[in-house]
């Protein structure tokens, strides 16, 4: 093999190199990222210690939904909750039922002991561009009830898409 020959193939294997990182950096940057959770306040849906990945771009190109497992990015810390509450809707909770403008709310995610561990709350208006969050383990859970108040909009960076760590519980996370 010549000597240009090499320094060529040499090049052309560094450029795809170079552009593969880039890719790489592009997507985690703009797309996706993982986040690891920690506590229990998502139990049964996601455990301590599992590493999701979630889509970054899904809020830029749509509003979060009811039901959303999303990521939170407060200053100290990051969350990870249920968007219960939309912009502009009243919610209540009796007990173990949801109560959305006037509207009882089948909470399907719950099993039926995190249900009766709600508690008791409202009835409270959601500001516009503001969402109410809980925790599926909500005997534990700091969420819009008890000190994460109502979320920003601008808050949610992005929504829990898969579990991916460890590997026995790969799972979609809706």
């Amino acid at each position: 093999m010549s000597e240009v020959k090499k320094k060529n193939e040499w090049l052309e294997w560094t450029k795809a190199i170079i552009i593969a990182i880039l890719i790489a950096l592009f997507l985690r940057t703009f797309i996706f990222a993982t986040s690891i959770v920690e506590g229990e306040s998502m139990d049964p849906t996601l455990e301590d210690g599992e590493r999701v990945i979630f889509n970054k771009i899904i809020y830029i190109l749509g509003e979060p939904d009811r039901g959303d497992v999303v990521i939170i990015q407060r200053p100290t810390k990051n969350y990870v909750k249920r968007i219960i509450g939309l912009p502009g809707e009243t919610i209540e909770i009796n007990g173990s039922d949801l109560i959305i403008d006037g509207k009882k709310y089948v909470q399907t995610f719950l099993t039926d002991d995190a249900l009766y561990k709600t508690g008791n709350i409202g009835p409270l208006t959601i500001p516009q561009n503001s969402y109410f969050v809980m925790g599926d383990n909500r005997a534990i859970s700091k969420d819009s009830r008890n000190g994460l108040g109502f979320i920003q909009a601008e808050e949610i960076i992005g929504r829990s898409e898969l579990i991916i760590y460890p590997f026995s519980e790969w799972a979609l996370t809706k």
